[in-house]
């Protein structure tokens, strides 16, 4: 049976047609063009002497790199052992799957719309001058009292008061819509192939990874193996280590070589190395024309207002104002997440995603495809938390425009999959079965005690997967969690430190009777260090 992997004549095929479309490919003609015109060289050393010049420029690493991001891209892509007949398929091969997601997104586009019609407002409009200037002379202190738009007599929103303005959706709508998934052809009661009926909430066979496997995912974060965030180092002092680590980090930044720098990371990043190394990882290097790029999406906003914009505006104030780590970074946030709202690169995940961007028809032309839009630009309808998936990078990135292209990175790579209905390896349905399955084979005694008080684990640990844990734990330990994020291209370590604080708090949850009062026992992770507990849920046992 012909698999769905691409033979490698197809991939270099496919690989020349990225580059050639790239502004590397111009960038680099332009150099090789400049090595040439050296008068220094002979005719018969022409072609010699340009590929030396460009490696000496550091031109080889630069399309090295490129090579290796299209690569890494593909392993988004779901890869089949047999032929997938379409692009539905191609993004979620279940069909039940695909069924939940779409009602999913009807669900969500039905309270958009419901809103709009409650409040009398529409999804889009066009500014007007005198807002358009307000915003523009407060793009860089928003947080203050908010645009014209936001702001009014009385702190009202379109003549609207902003308490009106409610979440499309919170992390517990989500979830009903994640424990409700059921696959038609699996009706026993007891094993379902080789799958026992399982205890927790989530009902489908989905093959996630044992316990073993994530050990050896995972053998560098070992109890033997020094990590960057851990005081008490086995073997070695602390500041040696550090200085150690200082060393090879500029060595690997020097490189300039993302595999390398993933490698490096995966022990963790040095504090003043890590917004550069997460950029060389996720290859991400600002250049002009991207700065070009971030001042458009910016003057869209400023053209345009989006029910969206109150949504994303509400979020920031109901979670990151309300942080003590992130109410400073107020201001930053509404200049990365409204621009990412008009922004229609991030429709390129959808390839690969589950999801499907909503759609809504201009005025009166309701139902006719020819005037369909995307909204919003990009596709995405924020849910509350939302705004959490950008808070931490404030501490990393001072540049707004590099702040937004880590963050755009970062969602298109990791965290679409935390709040879409998929059968991915990575996505939330297959994290949430991974956490019951660790759990349960960690703590069968503390699984079973909280299923006899009628509390299931997930309803509990189902919003920190979803936020990635930002927000719930301190800023630099969710910033030494995002590290291996980025470092092992995987969110299978949020269940994995999911599992891990339950086995912490074991004591204190042996000894609740309610679901309220295990909610309470879990409820500050704020003093929790990531990686001793993350090493204890791995390699203790």
């Amino acid at each position: 049976m012909m698999g769905s992997i691409e033979q490698p004549e197809n991939l270099c095929t496919n690989l020349l047609q990225l580059l050639r479309s790239s502004t590397l490919f111009n960038d680099l003609l332009t150099a090789a063009q400049a090595e040439a015109q050296r008068t220094s060289l002979r005719i018969s050393e022409i072609k010699k002497g340009v590929q030396n010049g460009l490696v000496l420029a550091g031109w080889d690493r630069k399309l090295r790199n490129a090579v290796y991001h299209h690569m890494r891209s593909l392993q988004f892509k779901r890869q089949q052992d047999g032929v997938l007949n379409n692009a539905e398929q191609l993004k979620e091969p279940l069909t039940y799957v695909r069924k939940a997601q779409q009602a999913w997104e009807k669900k969500i586009l039905k309270s958009l719309n419901s809103m709009c019609t409650e409040l009398t407002i529409p999804l889009a409009r066009r500014r007007p001058e005198k807002e358009h200037k307000d915003m523009m002379a407060r793009w860089t202190e928003l947080g203050v009292e908010g645009p014209a738009f936001m702001r009014g007599s009385s702190g009202i929103c379109r003549g609207i008061d902003l308490s009106q303005i409610r979440p499309v959706y919170a992390p517990k709508d989500f979830l009903e819509i994640v424990i409700s998934l059921q696959n038609p052809n699996c009706t026993c009661t007891g094993n379902v192939g080789t799958f026992d009926v399982p205890w927790g909430l989530i009902q489908i066979p989905l093959k996630v990874k044992s316990l073993n496997q994530l050990r050896v995912q995972y053998s560098d974060m070992a109890i033997t193996q020094c990590q960057t965030g851990i005081d008490d180092l086995p073997d070695i002092p602390a500041e040696l280590f550090d200085a150690d680590r200082a060393k090879l980090g500029k060595k690997v930044l020097a490189a300039k070589h993302a595999p390398i720098s993933r490698e490096f990371a995966k022990k963790g990043c040095p504090v003043s190395m890590r917004a550069e190394l997460w950029s060389q990882i996720l290859g991400v290097e600002v250049k002009q024309v991207d700065i070009l790029y971030y001042e458009q999406l910016k003057s869209y906003v400023l053209q345009h207002d989006l029910l969206v914009d109150n949504l994303l505006y509400k979020d920031v104030k109901l979670t990151a104002t309300n942080d003590d780590q992130y109410f400073v970074f107020e201001d930053f946030l509404y200049q990365v997440l409204l621009p990412f709202s008009r922004d229609t690169v991030v429709l390129k995940h959808f390839a690969y995603n589950s999801a499907t961007p909503p759609k809504s028809y201009i005025r009166g032309k309701l139902g006719v495809e020819e005037f369909a839009v995307t909204y919003p630009p990009n596709g995405v309808i924020p849910f509350h938390g939302f705004a959490m998936y950008v808070a931490p990078l404030c501490y990393l990135y001072s540049d707004i425009s590099e702040l937004y292209f880590i963050f755009r990175s970062m969602y298109m790579h990791f965290f679409f999959r935390l709040h879409s209905v998929s059968s991915h390896s990575q996505g939330i349905v297959a994290l949430s079965l991974l956490f019951e399955n660790l759990l349960q084979t960690q703590e069968p005694e503390l699984f079973y005690h909280l299923i006899q008080v009628g509390c299931q684990p997930l309803k509990i640990a189902f919003k920190w997967l979803m936020r990635a844990f930002s927000g719930f734990l301190a800023s630099d330990q969710v910033l030494l969690l995002w590290d291996r994020i980025v470092a092992y291209d995987s969110l299978e370590i949020l269940p994995v430190l999911a599992v891990a604080i339950f086995s912490f708090r074991k004591t204190n949850l042996m000894k609740v009777t309610t679901y309220n009062a295990a909610e309470a026992v879990l409820a500050d992770l704020f003093t929790l260090q990531v990686l001793p507990l993350i090493q204890l849920a791995l390699f203790s046992k």
